[in-house]
Protein backbone atom coordinates (compact mmCIF):
# COMPACT_ATOMS: atom_id res chain seq x y z
CA UNK A 1 0.00 0.00 0.00
CA UNK A 2 1.32 3.13 -1.36
CA UNK A 3 1.78 5.84 2.05
CA UNK A 4 -0.98 8.61 2.44
CA UNK A 5 -0.82 11.93 3.20
CA UNK A 6 -1.62 12.41 6.82
CA UNK A 7 -5.09 13.44 7.56
CA UNK A 8 -6.93 13.95 11.02
CA UNK A 9 -8.92 10.73 10.08
CA UNK A 10 -7.31 7.40 11.12
CA UNK A 11 -9.75 5.35 8.65
CA UNK A 12 -9.82 7.21 5.78
CA UNK A 13 -13.15 6.39 3.28
CA UNK A 14 -12.58 3.86 0.02
CA UNK A 15 -12.64 6.35 -3.09
CA UNK A 16 -14.16 5.00 -6.18
CA UNK A 17 -12.70 6.39 -9.23
CA UNK A 18 -14.92 5.93 -12.91
CA UNK A 19 -13.27 7.49 -15.69
CA UNK A 20 -11.00 6.75 -19.34
CA UNK A 21 -7.66 5.02 -19.31
CA UNK A 22 -5.82 5.79 -22.38
CA UNK A 23 -2.90 6.03 -24.06
CA UNK A 24 -2.00 9.67 -25.58
CA UNK A 25 0.80 11.00 -27.80
CA UNK A 26 1.32 14.81 -26.91
CA UNK A 27 3.08 17.31 -28.50
CA UNK A 28 4.19 20.62 -26.70
CA UNK A 29 6.40 24.13 -27.76
CA UNK A 30 9.14 21.92 -25.87
CA UNK A 31 9.03 17.97 -26.35
CA UNK A 32 6.96 15.23 -28.26
CA UNK A 33 5.66 12.20 -26.37
CA UNK A 34 4.51 8.81 -27.58
CA UNK A 35 2.17 6.09 -25.55
CA UNK A 36 1.95 7.72 -22.28
CA UNK A 37 -0.61 6.29 -19.84
CA UNK A 38 -3.31 8.97 -19.67
CA UNK A 39 -7.09 9.33 -19.16
CA UNK A 40 -9.19 10.58 -16.88
CA UNK A 41 -9.16 8.07 -14.46
CA UNK A 42 -5.83 7.40 -14.60
CA UNK A 43 -4.83 11.12 -13.55
CA UNK A 44 -7.69 11.19 -10.88
CA UNK A 45 -6.78 8.01 -9.55
CA UNK A 46 -2.78 8.34 -9.14
CA UNK A 47 -3.67 11.86 -7.31
CA UNK A 48 -6.26 10.53 -5.10
CA UNK A 49 -3.91 7.74 -3.87
CA UNK A 50 -1.77 9.98 -2.06
CA UNK A 51 -4.85 10.67 0.59
CA UNK A 52 -6.88 7.48 0.12
CA UNK A 53 -7.71 4.30 -0.76
CA UNK A 54 -8.98 4.68 -4.37
CA UNK A 55 -11.37 1.72 -6.30
CA UNK A 56 -10.41 2.71 -10.05
CA UNK A 57 -12.89 1.80 -12.57
CA UNK A 58 -12.31 1.82 -16.57
CA UNK A 59 -11.85 -0.58 -19.85
CA UNK A 60 -8.03 -1.37 -20.91
CA UNK A 61 -7.28 -2.86 -24.29
CA UNK A 62 -5.39 -5.56 -25.83
CA UNK A 63 -2.17 -3.62 -25.62
CA UNK A 64 -2.61 -2.32 -21.66
CA UNK A 65 0.43 -5.03 -20.13
CA UNK A 66 0.86 -6.43 -17.23
CA UNK A 67 3.69 -3.03 -16.75
CA UNK A 68 1.26 -0.42 -17.20
CA UNK A 69 -1.01 -2.07 -14.41
CA UNK A 70 1.71 -2.02 -11.85
CA UNK A 71 2.60 1.27 -12.29
CA UNK A 72 -0.72 1.95 -11.01
CA UNK A 73 -0.46 -1.05 -8.39
CA UNK A 74 2.52 0.97 -7.19
CA UNK A 75 0.15 3.46 -5.47
CA UNK A 76 -1.77 0.96 -4.05
CA UNK A 77 -4.80 1.58 -6.29
CA UNK A 78 -7.38 -1.40 -6.54
CA UNK A 79 -8.06 -2.28 -9.91
CA UNK A 80 -10.47 -5.28 -9.62
CA UNK A 81 -12.90 -2.54 -11.65
CA UNK A 82 -10.16 -2.38 -14.44
CA UNK A 83 -12.26 -4.46 -17.44
CA UNK A 84 -9.84 -5.52 -20.05
CA UNK A 85 -11.36 -6.08 -23.56
CA UNK A 86 -9.31 -8.37 -25.56
CA UNK A 87 -10.98 -7.00 -29.00
CA UNK A 88 -9.16 -4.30 -29.46
CA UNK A 89 -6.76 -1.13 -28.53
CA UNK A 90 -7.16 1.23 -26.09
CA UNK A 91 -8.60 4.14 -25.78
CA UNK A 92 -6.02 6.23 -28.00
CA UNK A 93 -6.07 10.51 -27.97
CA UNK A 94 -2.93 13.11 -29.51
CA UNK A 95 -3.11 15.94 -29.25
CA UNK A 96 -0.84 19.66 -29.21
CA UNK A 97 -0.62 22.30 -27.13
CA UNK A 98 0.26 25.93 -28.81
CA UNK A 99 2.88 28.01 -28.01
CA UNK A 100 1.22 29.78 -24.69
CA UNK A 101 -0.01 26.17 -23.67
CA UNK A 102 -4.02 27.62 -23.04
CA UNK A 103 -4.75 26.10 -26.60
CA UNK A 104 -4.61 22.44 -27.93
CA UNK A 105 -5.87 20.75 -30.74
CA UNK A 106 -6.75 17.08 -31.23
CA UNK A 107 -4.98 15.92 -33.94
CA UNK A 108 -6.08 12.05 -33.88
CA UNK A 109 -8.97 10.25 -31.46
CA UNK A 110 -9.79 6.86 -31.79
CA UNK A 111 -12.21 5.44 -28.50
CA UNK A 112 -11.19 1.62 -29.63
CA UNK A 113 -12.25 -0.40 -26.67
CA UNK A 114 -13.57 2.68 -24.79
CA UNK A 115 -16.50 3.07 -27.35
CA UNK A 116 -18.54 0.14 -25.83
CA UNK A 117 -17.27 0.88 -22.09
CA UNK A 118 -19.88 0.35 -19.50
CA UNK A 119 -19.00 0.99 -15.65
CA UNK A 120 -20.76 -2.03 -14.42
CA UNK A 121 -19.06 -2.04 -10.52
CA UNK A 122 -18.44 -5.06 -8.59
CA UNK A 123 -19.61 -6.17 -5.66
CA UNK A 124 -17.05 -5.17 -3.40
CA UNK A 125 -17.68 -1.21 -4.82
CA UNK A 126 -20.87 -0.81 -4.17
CA UNK A 127 -20.75 0.98 -0.30
CA UNK A 128 -17.86 3.33 -1.83
CA UNK A 129 -18.87 6.39 0.35
CA UNK A 130 -17.17 8.89 -1.77
CA UNK A 131 -17.44 8.62 -5.55
CA UNK A 132 -15.45 10.55 -8.11
CA UNK A 133 -17.35 10.64 -11.95
CA UNK A 134 -14.69 11.47 -14.74
CA UNK A 135 -15.77 13.24 -17.76
CA UNK A 136 -17.47 9.99 -19.67
CA UNK A 137 -21.13 10.36 -21.21
CA UNK A 138 -24.09 11.60 -18.55
CA UNK A 139 -25.77 8.05 -19.36
CA UNK A 140 -22.78 6.54 -17.46
CA UNK A 141 -22.18 8.31 -15.27
CA UNK A 142 -25.72 8.09 -14.09
CA UNK A 143 -25.84 4.42 -14.14
CA UNK A 144 -22.83 4.40 -11.82
CA UNK A 145 -24.60 6.41 -9.57
CA UNK A 146 -27.72 3.93 -9.87
CA UNK A 147 -25.56 1.48 -8.54
CA UNK A 148 -24.57 2.82 -5.39
CA UNK A 149 -25.68 2.03 -1.85
CA UNK A 150 -26.62 4.36 0.63
CA UNK A 151 -25.63 8.04 -0.26
CA UNK A 152 -22.38 9.25 -1.17
CA UNK A 153 -20.79 12.06 -1.43
CA UNK A 154 -20.14 12.37 -5.10
CA UNK A 155 -17.90 14.74 -7.35
CA UNK A 156 -18.70 14.86 -11.32
CA UNK A 157 -16.62 16.33 -14.04
CA UNK A 158 -17.85 17.12 -17.66
CA UNK A 159 -16.06 17.98 -20.99
CA UNK A 160 -17.85 20.77 -23.56
CA UNK A 161 -18.74 17.81 -25.85
CA UNK A 162 -21.74 16.75 -23.50
CA UNK A 163 -22.62 19.77 -22.62
CA UNK A 164 -23.21 20.72 -26.64
CA UNK A 165 -24.92 17.38 -27.26
CA UNK A 166 -26.08 15.81 -23.93
CA UNK A 167 -27.19 18.86 -22.25
CA UNK A 168 -30.43 17.52 -20.91
CA UNK A 169 -28.30 14.02 -19.41
CA UNK A 170 -26.31 15.90 -17.80
CA UNK A 171 -28.27 18.40 -16.32
CA UNK A 172 -30.61 15.45 -14.88
CA UNK A 173 -26.92 14.01 -13.39
CA UNK A 174 -26.23 17.18 -12.01
CA UNK A 175 -29.29 17.04 -9.50
CA UNK A 176 -27.73 14.07 -7.79
CA UNK A 177 -23.91 15.71 -7.62
CA UNK A 178 -22.68 16.47 -4.41
CA UNK A 179 -19.82 18.64 -5.85
CA UNK A 180 -19.97 19.67 -9.78
CA UNK A 181 -16.53 20.81 -10.82
CA UNK A 182 -15.98 22.59 -14.07
CA UNK A 183 -13.65 25.05 -15.95
CA UNK A 184 -14.51 28.36 -16.81
CA UNK A 185 -15.19 28.27 -20.28
CA UNK A 186 -17.87 25.09 -19.91
CA UNK A 187 -19.47 27.39 -17.01
CA UNK A 188 -20.35 30.03 -19.36
CA UNK A 189 -21.33 27.72 -22.04
CA UNK A 190 -23.86 25.78 -19.60
CA UNK A 191 -24.65 28.94 -18.49
CA UNK A 192 -24.29 31.96 -20.42
CA UNK A 193 -22.62 33.77 -17.93
CA UNK A 194 -19.11 35.10 -18.71
CA UNK A 195 -18.68 36.39 -15.32
CA UNK A 196 -17.37 33.57 -13.40
CA UNK A 197 -19.52 34.64 -10.16
CA UNK A 198 -22.39 34.85 -11.81
CA UNK A 199 -22.03 31.06 -13.79
CA UNK A 200 -21.27 29.77 -10.11
CA UNK A 201 -24.52 31.03 -8.83
CA UNK A 202 -26.57 29.87 -11.66
CA UNK A 203 -24.75 26.43 -11.93
CA UNK A 204 -25.73 25.85 -8.22
CA UNK A 205 -29.18 26.59 -9.14
CA UNK A 206 -29.40 23.70 -11.29
CA UNK A 207 -28.99 21.76 -8.72
CA UNK A 208 -25.26 20.23 -7.41
CA UNK A 209 -24.81 21.07 -3.93
CA UNK A 210 -21.81 22.95 -4.17
CA UNK A 211 -19.56 23.88 -7.67
CA UNK A 212 -15.95 24.40 -8.49
CA UNK A 213 -15.04 26.34 -11.22
CA UNK A 214 -11.08 26.03 -12.16
CA UNK A 215 -9.38 29.21 -14.12
CA UNK A 216 -6.79 27.49 -15.31
CA UNK A 217 -3.01 29.32 -14.10
CA UNK A 218 -5.60 31.23 -12.32
CA UNK A 219 -6.75 29.19 -9.75
CA UNK A 220 -10.30 28.05 -8.82
CA UNK A 221 -13.23 29.28 -6.88
CA UNK A 222 -15.98 27.28 -4.53
CA UNK A 223 -19.56 28.00 -4.42
CA UNK A 224 -20.48 26.50 -1.36
CA UNK A 225 -24.12 27.37 0.20
CA UNK A 226 -22.17 29.00 3.03
CA UNK A 227 -20.39 30.99 0.92
CA UNK A 228 -17.75 31.44 -1.63
CA UNK A 229 -13.87 30.78 -1.41
CA UNK A 230 -11.32 31.80 -4.22
CA UNK A 231 -7.77 30.17 -4.26
CA UNK A 232 -4.78 31.21 -7.13
CA UNK A 233 -2.94 28.36 -8.73
CA UNK A 234 0.33 26.98 -7.07
CA UNK A 235 3.52 28.83 -9.04
CA UNK A 236 4.46 26.66 -11.50
CA UNK A 237 7.71 27.76 -12.94
CA UNK A 238 8.05 24.31 -15.13
CA UNK A 239 5.55 23.89 -17.64
CA UNK A 240 5.80 20.77 -19.65
CA UNK A 241 2.44 19.29 -20.38
CA UNK A 242 -0.77 20.48 -19.08
CA UNK A 243 -2.88 17.18 -20.12
CA UNK A 244 -4.83 16.03 -17.09
CA UNK A 245 -3.63 18.57 -14.57
CA UNK A 246 -7.80 19.08 -13.93
CA UNK A 247 -8.18 15.51 -13.61
CA UNK A 248 -5.56 15.59 -10.84
CA UNK A 249 -7.12 18.37 -9.05
CA UNK A 250 -10.43 16.61 -8.63
CA UNK A 251 -8.72 13.20 -7.61
CA UNK A 252 -7.03 14.43 -4.65
CA UNK A 253 -9.69 16.83 -3.89
CA UNK A 254 -11.93 14.18 -3.44
CA UNK A 255 -9.15 12.08 -2.37
CA UNK A 256 -8.09 14.96 0.69
CA UNK A 257 -12.06 14.67 1.29
CA UNK A 258 -12.59 11.20 1.48
CA UNK A 259 -9.08 11.04 3.67
CA UNK A 260 -10.51 13.35 6.22
CA UNK A 261 -14.01 11.58 6.67
CA UNK A 262 -15.56 15.39 6.18
CA UNK A 263 -17.25 17.55 3.11
CA UNK A 264 -18.35 20.66 5.06
CA UNK A 265 -17.44 24.17 3.38
CA UNK A 266 -13.78 23.81 5.67
CA UNK A 267 -12.99 20.85 4.52
CA UNK A 268 -13.87 21.14 0.84
CA UNK A 269 -11.49 24.35 1.12
CA UNK A 270 -8.81 22.65 2.54
CA UNK A 271 -9.14 19.92 -0.03
CA UNK A 272 -8.51 22.76 -2.71
CA UNK A 273 -5.40 23.93 -1.28
CA UNK A 274 -4.28 19.70 -1.38
CA UNK A 275 -5.75 19.84 -5.08
CA UNK A 276 -4.02 22.72 -6.29
CA UNK A 277 -0.89 22.05 -5.04
CA UNK A 278 -0.94 17.94 -5.87
CA UNK A 279 -2.31 19.10 -9.88
CA UNK A 280 0.60 21.54 -10.17
CA UNK A 281 3.10 18.56 -10.01
CA UNK A 282 0.96 17.00 -13.28
CA UNK A 283 2.05 20.08 -15.54
CA UNK A 284 5.82 19.47 -15.14
CA UNK A 285 6.26 16.40 -16.76
CA UNK A 286 4.79 14.51 -19.39
CA UNK A 287 1.34 12.01 -18.54
CA UNK A 288 1.25 10.87 -15.16
CA UNK A 289 5.22 10.74 -14.52
CA UNK A 290 6.17 13.40 -12.27
CA UNK A 291 2.75 12.95 -10.15
CA UNK A 292 2.94 9.25 -9.98
CA UNK A 293 6.87 9.91 -8.49
CA UNK A 294 7.21 13.13 -6.28
CA UNK A 295 5.98 11.54 -3.05
CA UNK A 296 3.82 12.73 -0.18
CA UNK A 297 6.83 15.32 1.19
CA UNK A 298 6.89 16.77 -1.96
CA UNK A 299 3.14 18.12 -1.77
CA UNK A 300 3.17 18.88 1.71
CA UNK A 301 5.88 21.55 0.78
CA UNK A 302 3.61 23.42 -1.67
CA UNK A 303 1.11 22.99 0.79
CA UNK A 304 3.20 24.88 3.15
CA UNK A 305 4.04 27.27 0.17
CA UNK A 306 1.12 28.23 -0.89
CA UNK A 307 -0.46 28.63 2.26
CA UNK A 308 2.27 31.10 3.05
CA UNK A 309 0.98 32.98 -0.32
CA UNK A 310 -2.07 33.28 0.84
CA UNK A 311 -2.09 34.46 3.77
CA UNK A 312 -2.61 37.69 5.43
CA UNK A 313 -1.35 37.14 9.09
Amino acid sequence: MADLISSDSSTPSPLLVVGSVAFDNVITPKAEQERILGGAASYCSFAASYYANVRMVGVVGNDFGESDLDRLRARGIDLEGIMKDESGPTFFWKGKYHENFNRRDTLDIRLNVFENFRPDLPDSYLNSEFVLLGNIHPALQMHVLDQLSGNPFVLADTIDLWIETEREALLSLIKKVSLFVINDSEAEEMTGESNIILAGDKLRQMGPQSVIIKKGEHGAVLFHEDGKFALPAYPVTQLNDPTGAGDSFAGALIGRLASRNRTDFAAIKEAMLYATCTASLTVEAFGCDRLESAGKSEIEERVSTLQKLISVA
